[in-house]
This record gives C-alpha cells, sequence and structure tokens, in this order.
C-alpha cells in the first residue's frame, strides 16, 4: 500500500506557482510565440509594478468574463499596475492566423494590456497552469506570486483579489 501512495505522489505534477514565491521566467520569441506584434516577450519584464495575468485557453476566453470587466472597473493606476494575457494557442482548434488577428484588434482596443502568444505550452511547462483552461495570477513589483487561481473565479474573492492589489500598489507610492 505504502509503495502505491509513493508512485501515485511521484506521478503528481509540483506546482511552480505558490502564494509567495517568486515566478518562474517564462519567455517565448520567434516559433515559440511572443507579443501580439511578433517581438519577443519575458516573464522578466513584470518588475517594478503589480501584475495581473491571465493565461488563457482561446476556447474558455469568456469563462472569468464577469471577473475581468470588475477588475477593468477598478481602473488600477496604470503607473503601478500592469495587465497581461497570454493566450495558449496550442490549446485549441482555433487556427493560428484567426487567434493571432484577433490578439492584433484587442492590442489596438486594449492599448494598455500586454497580449502574448504561446504556440507550444511553454508556460503550461514552465508555470504548470492547467492546460485547456483559464489561469490568473497577481505579481508582486517583484515577481512575488500574491495570487493564483485556475478555472472560474468565484464572485466571493474579487474583493480580496481587488484589495490584494490594491495593497501591493500601495507599497510603490
Amino acid at each position: 500500500m505504502k509503495r502505491v501512495f509513493l508512485i501515485l505522489l511521484a506521478a503528481l505534477p509540483l506546482l511552480a506557482l505558490e502564494v509567495g514565491q517568486n515566478l518562474p521566467t517564462l519567455s517565448l520569441e520567434k516559433d515559440e510565440g511572443g507579443r501580439a506584434d511578433g517581438s519577443s516577450w519575458s516573464s522578466d519584464s513584470l518588475t517594478g509594478k503589480v501584475s495581473a495575468i491571465f493565461y488563457v485557453d482561446p476556447d474558455k476566453k469568456s469563462l472569468n468574463e464577469k471577473f475581468t470587466e470588475a477588475l477593468q472597473s477598478q481602473k488600477f493606476d496604470r503607473k503601478y499596475y500592469t495587465s497581461v494575457a497570454i493566450v495558449n494557442m496550442a490549446a485549441t482548434w482555433m487556427p493560428n492566423f484567426a487567434i493571432e488577428k484577433a490578439l492584433q484588434s484587442k492590442q489596438s482596443k486594449y492599448p494598455d494590456t500586454v497580449y502574448v502568444k504561446d504556440r507550444v505550452k511553454k508556460g503550461v511547462k514552465i508555470w504548470h497552469v492547467a492546460d485547456d483552461d483559464v489561469n490568473f495570477i497577481v505579481l508582486s513589483p517583484k515577481g512575488v506570486v500574491l495570487y493564483a487561481r485556475s478555472g472560474k473565479i468565484p464572485e466571493d474573492e474579487y474583493e480580496k483579489i481587488f484589495d490584494t492589489i490594491e495593497r501591493s500598489i500601495e507599497t510603490l507610492r
């Protein structure tokens, strides 16, 4: 029995995203992906501001639409706050050209958000976030994970998230 338990335990992935830990570096360039404009992107660029990161399967982009609208309505000061939407392009049946066109349109419509393409599920591998799902992460200005969740964000957590972001912004003022 002990042996079966150890085998099962060994099969579980180690979670890279733990509150209080630094976010592992994710870099996307060339064939792996990058920004909507085609330039490279690295999570190391997310220092100095509080960061809200969505890592999303395009098929589930509307799962947290209500939360996204509530987050946008907070109007956090962009001097201290940034947002990133990373699209897990390998998690969908949609053709890359269609996703890329949509991302370019969104980048024009929402210039304060950085849109990033992950064509090879590199974020899933490095961050161990849920594949084929929506993931949301809040980072401190020093790259420390303050909040992480996969799937639908419950409404009763919205205020906790907004307070976490606001308290972290206050440390920069």
